[in-house]
């Protein structure tokens, strides 16, 4: 006759738990190492997505003080029919 070896309760739950965990934490592994690959990816989209924004904001601000330049605004005052007179101009501060 053969004698088996008797386990308690608690000694089946520790190892059913023991298994369950062998499978369960590289699963978990895994998984969170691709849902962090996933937010790196989403985080250097949005990082040359602002980057793109910048130099366009840049080019908008150079647009911008080119517009409100003198030359350019006594060419769109000539075009319009207005002149440039310096002797018309007040000069206001605050003292």
């Amino acid at each position: 006759m053969k004698k088996g070896i008797r386990l308690c309760r608690i000694e089946k739950l520790l190892i059913k738990f023991c298994f369950l965990m062998i499978i369960v934490f590289p699963v978990a592994s895994v998984l969170s190492k691709a849902t962090l690959s996933n937010m790196n990816l989403e985080v250097e989209k949005l990082k040359r997505e602002v980057s793109i924004q910048n130099n366009s904001n840049e080019s908008l601000s150079m647009r911008v003080d080119e517009l409100k330049s003198l030359a350019n605004i006594e060419a769109v005052a000539s075009l319009e029919g207005l002149s440039y007179n310096s002797y018309n101009i007040k000069v206001v501060s605050n003292n």
